[in-house]
């Protein structure tokens, strides 16, 4: 298990709770990209598998969590983009 690795994946972790809040209290996608939230999941689903394959450690958890993180704010911004619908009718 790899310290750099966990306190990679902290510090991207953090940020994630104050982007997730932002994107529900303001009701809007500006700044954001969804692109780059779908590469952000991949990547993190990359780095499962290989700890799945290669490394299995506790390390996947923070994978998980981050990842999970991620997907939140996806669903977010798909809602978002459905209510940035609703007001342009």
């Amino acid at each position: 298990m790899s310290i750099f690795e966990i306190i990679m994946l902290l510090c991207f972790g953090f940020a994630w709770p104050f982007s997730i809040r932002k994107s529900y209290v303001s009701r809007s996608n500006n700044g954001k990209s969804l692109v780059f939230l779908i590469v952000v999941i991949i990547g993190y689903l990359a780095g499962i598998l290989h700890k799945i394959l290669y490394n299995y450690d506790l390390v996947i958890w923070f994978y998980v969590l981050d990842m999970t993180m991620v997907i939140i704010d996806t669903s977010i911004y798909v809602r978002n983009y459905r209510l940035g619908l609703r007001k342009t009718k």
